[in-house]
């Protein structure tokens, strides 16, 4: 501050000066809100994984899915079976190549080997317009699963956690709870008025690496064919894959069920991934008997 002529003038230049500082400050006051609002990141991770969806088609994979029932404290793993999910003719065809971590036996095998000749030998004599109807029925099935996700925004009041680290990122947290009231837009959305969520989503590129949900009361599928308890939990965490897509590693499902009002189940279905490998027409052989 300098006079002149008995009047304090204030020197607007300067870095130093505290105004010239804040100045930009609030000019990007906006932004930083929007940036740092739990619902906008959530909506940005949602834009960010449709996007990455395409890339993760190019992706085959190993699949272990893992049956574990409890038996007081313990849990018991009741069966195992491993999967080469791999793209044939365009679209994903799932083999059956192990179980209860054993290759198959030999009669198992030739029925898995014949099963992949007639998928092979039917898709080959396809006309280019069938192939293509099974191809979009395939993206339109994976929409359909990812599309309550894109339902959360609007039915969840979220809000920020402490930040974390995954893999060397560093994370928002966002806890999610139900809105009271709120109706679902899409019929597989039907279940969120009855969870809570917690989501991991990157800083720097805003992928949802993990999401969990534990369910607040019982829900139904399809009236009484099958059931899930109040306290099931439900996670899925996703790994970085040739530094240019998260594909998932893990999901794991921990609870009870109860199917046709007969069957309950207590225990854990977990299913890893892992084998990636980014699809080539050598990405894995294949060997069927002639």
């Amino acid at each position: 501050m300098a006079t002149h002529d008995g009047y304090a003038t204030v020197r607007w230049s300067g870095a130093s000066n505290p105004v010239v500082r804040i100045l930009p400050l609030i000019l990007c006051l906006p932004a930083l809100v929007a940036a740092q609002d739990a619902a906008e990141v959530m909506r940005r991770a949602l834009a960010e994984d449709t996007a990455s969806a395409a890339i993760a088609r190019n992706y085959t994979y190993l699949e272990k899915q893992e049956l574990r029932t409890r038996d007081g404290n313990t849990l018991k793993v009741r069966d195992s079976n491993t999967f080469d999910v791999t793209l044939l003719e365009g679209s994903p065809y799932r083999r059956h190549v192990a179980h209860n971590g054993k290759p198959l036996d030999g009669a198992e095998q030739r029925k898995e080997d014949e099963k992949l000749r007639l998928s092979i030998e039917n898709r080959r004599h396809e006309t280019e317009e069938q192939k293509q109807q099974r191809i979009a029925d395939w993206h339109r099935k994976e929409e359909k699963q990812h599309e309550p996700l894109h339902e959360i925004p609007d039915a969840f009041t979220l809000r920020f956690a402490p930040e974390e680290n995954i893999e060397g990122h560093a994370v928002y947290v966002i806890d999610g709870a139900p809105k009271p009231g709120y109706q679902p837009k899409t019929k597989t959305a039907f279940f969120l008025p009855k969870v809570k969520g917690r989501f991991w989503i990157t800083k720097d590129t805003f992928q949802a690496v993990k999401l969990e949900f534990v369910t607040l009361d019982t829900i139904s599928w399809g009236g009484i064919v099958a059931r899930v308890s109040k306290g099931t939990r439900v996670s899925v965490e996703l790994t970085r894959v040739n530094n240019e897509v998260w594909l998932p590693k893990r999901i794991l499902v921990a609870g009870s069920a109860r199917v046709l009002l007969v069957k309950g189940y207590t225990g854990e279905i977990d299913l890893t991934y892992s084998e990636f490998k980014k699809f080539t027409v050598e990405s894995r052989v294949v060997s069927v008997a002639q």
